[in-house]
């Protein structure tokens, strides 16, 4: 029956369903069936698929976009019930946020959907953020990573200043640096020193994955 269940929970992030995430996910609780096995045999196989899909241009962002809240959806009904040892594990801390100067939104949030659907943690600290505030962020959550995201050729150079701000904090060797947005190349991450670039939120996920693993 679990099995049965978990098919459809995947099936439901490929689908982008939010409501019948959470309508299976508060089934299978009812049934007693163990939340951290309806988030790794159901919703990450269905996350996981769907960047596949867009991977492979057989999905888009509208359904990247959808998988991403319908996976987001059930995890908020199924992460209080995950307790003591069962609790999920985080793979790293990730505080995120749009430069200062720059209003945009939509691409760094689905970027935190995607990077929290695959076991990070995210602080989102809004749009229109100056260096200062990351690095505060930084501060207070101890993050793995920061992820500064532009959308305008006038920002950009925030991202330069971010960096140049950790430093300055002493934070350089304790935090790994990825930035992104539509005029932000990996020539110019590269340039500015940055640990990672990442022009969509699957790869986000990726970098970040690598950023992790490079650090342990």
């Amino acid at each position: 029956m679990s099995e049965e269940l978990f098919e459809k929970l995947t099936q439901a992030v490929v689908d982008g369903e939010p409501e019948d995430a959470e309508a299976l996910v508060e089934q299978a609780l009812e049934q007693g069936i163990d939340p951290l096995a309806c988030i790794n045999q159901g919703l990450m196989k269905g996350i996981e698929k769907v960047g596949e899909l867009f991977s492979d241009g057989r999905y888009f962002l509208p359904e990247l976009i959808l998988g991403a809240t319908a996976m987001k959806a059930a995890l908020e009904v199924l992460e209080p019930r995950l307790i003591g040892s069962q609790k999920r594990e985080v793979l790293g801390t990730v505080v995120l946020g749009t430069v200062a100067g720059d209003q945009h939104e939509i691409g760094k949030t689905l970027v935190g959907t995607m990077l929290t659907a695959n076991g990070f943690q995210v602080i989102d600290i809004g749009v229109d953020k100056k260096a200062d505030d990351f690095v505060a962020a930084i501060v207070e959550s101890n993050a793995d990573i920061v992820g500064a995201s532009a959308l305008l050729t006038t920002t950009i150079l925030e991202q330069k200043r971010l960096i140049d701000t950790v430093v300055e904090a002493g934070l350089r060797d304790k935090v790994k640096v990825l930035v992104g947005g539509a005029p932000v190349t990996e020539s110019f991450a590269v340039e500015i020193g940055a640990d990672g670039y990442a022009d969509d939120a699957i790869s986000a996920v990726h970098v970040a994955r690598k950023l992790i693993s490079a650090a342990e």
